[in-house]
């Protein structure tokens, strides 16, 4: 009862613009669904064939990294409650100009990625109806989730919270699953005995030398992808200064959790040397128990894995737009939010362009080829993103240091940590660059800059408005 008149509380008091109707409970899955990629079920195969054992490195390695850059993230939202993202600081700390960029930038790399959903949601329908229209699985999932999302912010959560949970309990089950082969010194039909000394008896942790280590980072970095929707969903979270903090905190554990454990469990019970590339390890483990419907479960879990993206794509697409639209650095239509307080406008627009999936279908040639080119462009856009959020915070340090000292929320090894995580998105850049088809996204993606740089004359008199607002606000200051 008193959460239900907290609830109505807050709805009032920001009626005039997005709601604070997701609870904490949403908050916590949305972070674990971020963290949580389609890549680990259906790449993981491929980054242990390529690292072997040194892959729960690479793992951890950008886990600790991009902890770093949701602390910043989360300090700078809560340092000015009236941000309702990462593009709302960064446009407001760096200019107007970077929020146009880092904005549309952002909306660009979730409509990408919801099309390759799309192609993906219908692969996975067909695995139990081979026969359904290419069409069919695309549309319903679109008409599906566009409905869901313009009622309310809250039923966003809702599903966001249940298609998390899938996923989280698939991945426990495979943890307990490796365990208990372990324990019992399970015999593969290899001839191998479960053990940990699998992940060093192989070769070493780094059987492929070095260069195989670092090949294996150019498909977990895109697994990391979504990881800072947890800042766009704070805006319509009902306590963001209690929440948010919960949310962050909690990354490390669940990187060790959900990818180094999980991964640890697969290559204890199949050494790596023997784990597919092409398939899904999870499938494998499920399948040395006994039980035969192991490819349906992790068909299930893939196809949720890639409806939650979908979902969290129309979310932060819709959210974008609007935020641009209020910043005067896109078409006012996107600014007007329906009467439940959502940004009507903008999820339609994202959601008629998700319709390309569907036309992609029927496209002939190597799709998938195509596809793993445009992916690698989203994930070097997300790149730019993380990046902009430390160069954010970086200035946010040196013009506001009153914020800092007033914060309750301060980022650890915050100066340091920000210009050696930059190092870092520095350095995965030139691994894009070591292979054929990453190396034909990072030459691709400056067009989209370029793209952006041409329509930047219509705004320039909405950037001068947001401008003169922004200094305005800083002499108030």
């Amino acid at each position: 009862m008193n959460e239900k008149i907290e609830e109505n509380s807050v709805s009032q008091q920001h009626s005039s613009g997005l709601q604070r109707s997701l609870k904490n409970r949403h908050l916590q899955l949305i972070a674990i669904g971020g963290a949580i990629g389609t890549g680990l079920f259906m790449g993981s195969g491929r980054t242990i064939s390529l690292a072997g054992p040194s892959v729960l490195f690479t793992y951890m390695i950008i886990g600790f990294f991009l902890f770093f850059v949701m602390r910043a993230m989360g300090e700078l939202l809560l340092h000015n409650l009236e941000y309702k993202s990462f593009v709302d600081f960064s446009a407001d700390i760096l200019g107007p100009t970077m929020g146009y960029f880092l904005g549309w930038s952002y909306w660009f790399c979730w409509v990408v990625i919801g099309i390759a959903d799309i192609v993906a949601i219908t692969g996975y329908t067909q695995f139990w109806w081979p026969d359904v229209p290419l069409w069919l699985p695309g549309l319903a999932c679109i008409v599906f989730l566009l409905v869901f999302n313009l009622l309310s912010a809250k039923l966003f959560g809702e599903l966001e919270f249940w298609f998390a949970l899938v996923k989280i309990v698939a991945i426990v089950a495979l943890i307990l699953v490796g365990a208990y082969l372990l324990i019992t010194r399970f015999v593969g039909p290899t001839g191998d005995t479960a053990s940990l000394s699998h992940l060093w008896d192989r070769g070493g942790m780094f059987p492929n030398g070095i260069t195989g280590f670092f090949a294996a980072f150019q498909i977990a970095i895109f697994a990391f992808v979504g990881i800072e929707l947890v800042g766009t969903a704070s805006a319509e979270t009902a306590d963001p200064a209690k929440n948010l903090p919960k949310a962050i905190n909690k990354i490390p554990v669940r990187v060790i959790v959900f990818y180094v454990l999980a991964l640890t469990a697969i290559m204890t019970v199949t050494p790596w040397d023997v784990v597919a590339p092409n398939k899904s390890p999870f499938v494998n483990m499920f399948l040395l128990i006994g039980i035969g419907a192991a490819a349906a479960i992790i068909n299930f879990v893939v196809l949720t894995s890639a409806l939650s993206s979908a979902n969290s794509g129309m979310f932060s697409t819709g959210r974008m737009l609007y935020g641009l639209s209020k910043n005067k650095l896109a078409p006012e239509s996107f600014g007007k939010l329906s009467r439940n307080g959502t940004p009507r406008n903008g999820l339609i627009y994202s959601c008629a362009l998700l319709l390309c999936g569907i036309f992609l279908l029927y496209a002939e040639g190597d799709v998938m080829r195509a596809f793993t080119i445009v992916t690698t462009v989203a994930s070097i856009c997300f790149i730019f993103v993380w990046a902009v959020i430390l160069i954010s915070y970086l200035k946010y340090r040196r013009i506001r240091p009153h914020a800092h000292a007033a914060s309750s929320y301060k980022m650890p090894f915050a100066i340091p940590m920000c210009y050696a995580t930059l190092a870092f998105f520095v350095f995965a850049l030139y691994l894009f660059s070591q292979e054929e088809e990453t190396l034909i996204g990072l030459i691709a993606t400056p067009f989209w800059f370029l793209a952006l740089f041409l329509f930047l004359p219509f705004y320039k008199k909405r950037l001068k408005q947001a401008s003169t607002l922004n200094m305005a606000a800083q002499t108030a200051r």
